[in-house]
């Protein structure tokens, strides 16, 4: 669900209902940046490799509902009737000729990106059942956000020219409930297959880092839809198939660390320092005891978007900004305070 003018704290907590090994994440604690995606790397590589028939037997235990039928993340509708649902078996593609006819196994990193091989192939981290015809629509165009959709799905899923800042041609646009999920796919990939990736060539990546509009939407999806009950559960199941886990699932802290602007600062938690954004203003409540401080706004992709001094006590900066993820600096190199806030 998207949050505006919300103002968050730097560090995230882990989700302690996730079934997490004991021990299992010890080799990655107190690193950041490319050290900590090498670390994770090397915990969650290699792991059991499915063959491609055996993704129908998985998703009856990854993506099932209670009353046993398939979750489609293309045709929910959270809190309300769904369009249609899909029986395990009995509903698998097939033919179909339009939305609602079968379901069948969508790649949301497309398989055309890395050329169809093993072990991406079949990594559940990124394969969700989905509607046949909706899956198609999305074909291998990448995610973005749309405005003008020159096709929408029953649930609201578009495909249309991106409006994401740097972001060109045709995308595909999932419902806001399930883009932080997407997102912490797109991450575990670049994780997972951190030097497989060097070779892959995908409208987002170069080598295996994300291009800036797409580390900055995916950052930003990440931050709007935080991690879910259902998104826990599947971590889990896939753990007990695959024998390994999603890292940004169980720590989404880590994208933070790795990926957007925060990740080349050493962060300080800033327990004496209040700031939200509201009506095109940033306010900071700075500690009676601090004195003022150089102040800086980052967005996304790490531009300096305001700098200036916050004074002291409780002070007013007016800014336009665009709808997004913003980090907070105040103080000095190696003296300073960081939050995180979305807009």
């Amino acid at each position: 669900m998207r949050i505006p003018f919300v103002a968050a704290v730097v560090l995230l907590p882990a989700l302690l209902l996730a079934q997490i090994p004991p021990g299992y994440y010890d080799s990655a604690q107190g690193l950041t940046g490319e050290a900590l995606r090498t670390a994770l790397n090397g915990i969650i590589s290699p792991h059991t490799v499915l063959q491609y028939s055996q993704l129908w037997a998985a998703f009856y235990r990854t993506d099932r509902r209670t009353n046993n039928t398939v979750w489609d993340i293309y045709s929910d509708v959270p809190g309300g009737p769904l369009p249609y649902s899909y029986q395990f078996v009995t509903d698998q593609c097939g033919t179909y000729t339009g939305e609602g006819d079968c379901f069948n196994r969508e790649h949301s990193f497309p398989v055309g990106w890395f050329n169809d091989v093993p072990p991406m192939n079949t990594d559940l981290f990124h394969i969700y059942p989905t509607d046949g015809w909706v899956n198609a629509q999305r074909g291998s165009w990448p995610y973005g956000t749309v405005n003008a959709p020159a096709y929408t799905s029953n649930n609201g899923s578009k495909r249309g020219p991106c409006t994401w800042p740097g972001c060109t041609g045709t995308v595909f646009e999932p419902i806001n409930e399930y883009k932080g999920d997407l997102a912490r796919g797109y991450m575990y990939m670049l994780t997972r297959y951190l030097n497989e990736s060097q070779s892959w060539t995908t409208p987002i990546t170069t080598g295996n880092e994300f291009f800036g509009w797409t580390e900055s939407l995916l950052v930003a999806w990440c931050t709007q839809d935080p991690v879910s009950a259902k998104e826990i559960a599947r971590n889990d199941s896939i753990y007990r198939i695959q024998g390994n886990r999603n890292p940004y699932i169980d720590n989404p802290q880590w994208v933070y660390s790795i990926w957007g602007p925060q990740a080349a600062i050493d962060e300080v938690v800033a327990d004496d320092i209040r700031a939200w954004y509201a009506e095109g203003v940033l306010t900071i409540d700075l500690d009676a005891t601090l004195p003022s401080l150089s102040l800086s706004v980052l967005d996304a992709l790490g531009r300096t978007v305001l700098q200036e001094r916050s004074g002291t006590g409780r002070t007013a900066h007016p800014i336009d900004l665009v709808p997004g993820t913003y980090c907070l600096v105040l103080g000095d190199v190696g003296q300073h305070k960081v939050l995180r806030f979305v807009r």
